[in-house]
């Protein structure tokens, strides 16, 4: 038996050795003790930014599948990925009224849908349940989602990872693709970990709100009420849409439409106007109401694999009806109205508190919601509209990031845009944060006429907010002069932190040789060519303009510019069609196009100068200190890594389990050891 005068001492020691890492891990962020990344695996591999990925599907019967694409039914397919294999993965077609415009184009680019768990729960892709495959309409530049999403994640915003993929069926060439991480289970968990928040997909007239959602809208069908019966809409062209869009504007209504006003259904006016066209009577230049009806590059939002069994109160495979609050118009209650089309709800607008009155974000859920939740969001939402502790209600700071790189893009098919759809909202314990979605028609182009409206976009009343159209969710930016400050600052910072003139050049020369090849691209080569130089020359004049609204050079309000626009930037020379529009290449009105040429000229070099892309060998990243992640183990910033600019998240609350666990563990055997040799002595 040992009886050595120091074990006291010893006991002491382990136990206050036990004590001390108990306080550190469990106060760990407080004393400066980093997080872990949480990283499930696939964010390295496919979403690998540095190159193209290739992705061979293997499908039995692929032109009968490609024949019922607008059913959206699944079929089992191998999805080979960078040379791996994986079988037995559920494969769709996508999109609500694009897949109807793909085919009046004569086209069979559709997007897709991989869902890796759908005939088995276990399956995924190193952790990825969902993954969209963007076909790329109305984009000739290939590069406005992938741009936006890049630019969001590497500002702090929680949004989806996203990379280059050419795409062979069953050997043969099928085109390049814009793959992106499905905002669904394994997006939240790499986020948000397993803390237990909704998700939300809100949308103005059901449409783009995933599988299901919107279904019961078709383009054709209001065209074919506005023309009547006689005429074959598919064969209208875009002029004589805006013509008879003028004329029934000019006498007061459409013919053969039930409802007031214009004849819509519910009688909401159409004040917005369809691409193009500006029915407003005066105000801002072109502030369109029209759409593809997409809810992302191909019209649809992912889901079909919610977090629960379905969404509370949205039966499988039907629309969102009923909706209240103001503005009538389409079924689902979101009109034509004067500033937007929408109900309160989908504006985030605090209504009443009855859940009834949030059909539009209640039945969007994307995860289960249950009688308390919708309790809690009402209050939040009730808080938001009064401005009052908005930092209880709100991660303001990612909100306020999630607006910069929003306002700066220009994107009218969203949130501030007239149509009010194309975002994720997603709530924990009472708290919000945006999450971006679909972004094809932004750089201006969802108006597609006015570049210089477009690129003096004021920053404090961007589109149509401030317009008197309440937007709960950005009007509490402009409504505090502490905020709007705030906001100010994180333009000014973002406007520093990127050198986009040399990220389009690197993304340029990477997928040019691709579609160059890309035997079903919606645009001819040289038309990408000149797409990707007129983003680019589009970029500079909007950052010019910012610079000078930051400054007071140039007024930052509808209000300032329309008193004064001697400052504004000249946009004159640019086209904003030649990005790729709703009009062209693939727009969104039956008639409105084919797809372009299987080839253009031009060397698969590109011209494009900037050398390769992040991580792909240049030392040139396009942004000041090194790359994107996935090319560069550089941040892409000045400085280092930005936060949150990979999503990676905070650690997990199962990590924070098992670090309580060794805690316990530690001061457990510390007792037992002062224990034991206090007895033995």
């Amino acid at each position: 038996m040992s009886t050595n005068k120091h074990f006291d001492r010893i006991a002491a020691v382990c136990l206050a050795l036990g004590l001390l890492l108990t306080v550190v891990f469990m106060n760990g962020t407080a004393l400066g003790v980093q997080t872990v990344e949480r990283t499930a695996g696939y964010e390295s591999r496919l979403f690998d930014t540095s190159k193209v990925h290739t992705l061979d599907l293997v499908v039995d019967g692929w032109d009968e599948f490609i024949e019922s694409c607008e059913n959206e039914e699944y079929v089992a397919c191998t999805a080979v990925i960078d040379g791996e294999s994986y079988k037995n993965v559920a494969l769709r077609a996508k999109g609500n009224t694009s897949l109807s415009s793909v085919k009046s184009m004569d086209s069979d680019r559709y997007s897709f849908k991989l869902e890796f768990d759908h005939f088995n729960d276990n399956e995924s892709y190193y952790g990825l349940d969902k993954l969209c495959l963007n076909n790329i309409i109305q984009d000739d530049t290939y590069m406005k989602d992938y741009l936006t999403y890049r630019l969001m994640a590497e500002f702090g915003v929680d949004a989806p990872l996203c990379s280059y993929v050419y795409i062979t069926v069953n050997g043969e060439d099928w085109g390049l693709y814009l793959a992106v991480e499905g905002i669904e289970d394994s997006f939240l968990t790499r986020n948000y970990g397993n803390e237990g928040g909704d998700l939300y997909k809100p949308d103005s007239i059901s449409m783009g709100g995933g599988r299901g959602n919107g279904r019961d809208f078709d383009m054709d069908e209001i065209l074919q009420d506005i023309f009547g019966e006689d005429v074959d809409v598919s064969e209208l062209t875009e002029e004589e849409i805006r013509d008879k869009l003028d004329d029934a504007q000019g006498s007061g209504g459409f013919p053969g439409m039930p409802g007031g006003g214009n004849g819509f259904p519910g009688g909401g006016d159409f004040s917005g106007g369809f691409p193009g066209g500006d029915f407003s009577g005066g105000g801002r230049p072109n502030r369109p109401s029209g759409s593809d009806a997409s809810g992302d590059a191909s019209g649809e939002a992912p889901s079909g694999g919610e977090r629960a069994d379905k969404p509370s109160g949205a039966p499988d495979g039907e629309s969102s009806e009923g909706r209240s609050g103001p503005g009538g118009g389409f079924p689902g209650g979101g009109g034509f109205g004067g500033f937007g089309m929408g109900s309160s709800d989908v504006k985030l607008n605090y209504i009443d508190d009855d859940p009834d009155s949030y059909s539009a974000i209640f039945e969007s859920a994307k995860t289960t919601v249950t009688k308390a939740d919708k309790t809690r969001l009402i209050a939040s939402l009730k808080q938001l509209s009064a401005q009052e502790d908005l930092e209880e209600v709100l991660d303001v700071d990612e909100v306020l990031r999630y607006f910069v790189i929003h306002n700066f893009v220009v994107n009218g098919d969203s949130y501030t845009g007239s149509m009010i759809h194309n975002y994720y909202l997603y709530e924990s314990d009472g708290k919000f944060s945006m999450i971006p979605w679909d972004y094809n028609l932004a750089f201006g182009t969802f108006q597609s006429s006015d570049a210089s409206a477009a690129v003096n976009d004021p920053i404090d009343t961007p589109l149509s907010v401030g317009s008197g159209d309440s937007r709960a969710m950005a009007d509490w930016i402009f409504a505090s002069e502490e905020y709007t400050a705030k906001y100010h600052e994180l333009m000014a910072e973002f406007l520093d932190s990127f050198d986009l003139d040399a990220f389009i050049s690197q993304t340029a020369a990477l997928i040019a040789p691709y579609v160059e090849k890309d035997p079903s691209k919606f645009c001819t080569y040289e038309e990408f060519e000149t797409g990707v130089e007129t983003l680019r020359a589009f970029c500079a004049l909007r950052s010019e303009s910012v610079r000078g609204q930051l400054d007071g050079t140039i007024p930052s309000t509808d209000e300032g510019q329309s008193a004064d626009s001697s400052a504004l930037v000249d946009a004159s020379a640019l086209t904003l069609s030649d990005l790729g529009s709703m009009g062209g290449g693939g727009g969104g009105f039956p008639g409105g196009g084919g797809p372009g040429e299987s080839s253009g000229g031009g060397s698969s070099n590109s011209g494009f100068p900037g050398g390769g892309f992040p991580g792909g060998g240049s030392s040139d990243s396009g942004f000041p200190g090194g790359g994107f992640p996935g090319g560069s183990s550089d941040s892409g910033f000045a400085g280092g890594d930005f936060p949150g600019g990979n999503g990676a998240g905070a650690v997990s609350s199962q990590q924070n389990l098992i670090l309580l666990g060794v805690c316990v563990l530690v001061l457990l055997t510390a007792i037992v050891i002062a224990k034991r040799y206090r007895v033995t002595k």
